[in-house]
């Protein structure tokens, strides 16, 4: 099958079948020429929909912010109520917090300019949850 994007994901899914799915995509940090970004997440809030990634050596922010479509894998089992029960299991889990903690709630938009609605400014333009079980 002849791969019509390409792009990159953090190396837990690289074994992944991409190129079944049409997609070229490889295990690196990401660049701007990179279509689409796959990462995990480190939980979501559902109050908000809002992903939670934690920076790391493997899981590059990069990977979510730089492509213009970015495809977030989410555990069912790491749905959480609020936003406290998430930076509750991180100290829990953790301890210590990492370099980066970044928040996703959608696709970057700001209408800073004239009120004008812009899209993909600070980020992707489109963002995708698969949630996954197990």
């Amino acid at each position: 099958m002849a791969c019509s994007a390409r792009g990159v994901c953090w190396p837990d899914y690289s074994q992944l079948d991409w190129r079944g799915a049409g997609l070229a995509i490889e295990a690196r940090p990401a660049n701007g020429d990179d279509q689409i970004g796959i990462t995990g997440t480190y939980c979501a809030i559902a109050e908000t929909g809002t992903l939670m990634l934690l920076s790391g050596p493997d899981t590059h922010p990069g990977t979510s912010l730089l492509p213009e479509t970015h495809i977030a894998l989410v555990p069912i089992a790491r749905i959480l109520r609020s936003m406290e029960d998430a930076w509750d299991l991180l100290r829990k889990e953790r301890g210590e917090l990492p370099r980066q903690v970044a928040f996703v709630s959608g696709p970057s938009r700001t209408a800073d300019i004239e009120m004008t609605l812009v899209l993909g400014i600070h980020g992707p333009y489109r963002v995708h949850i698969i949630l996954v079980t197990g």
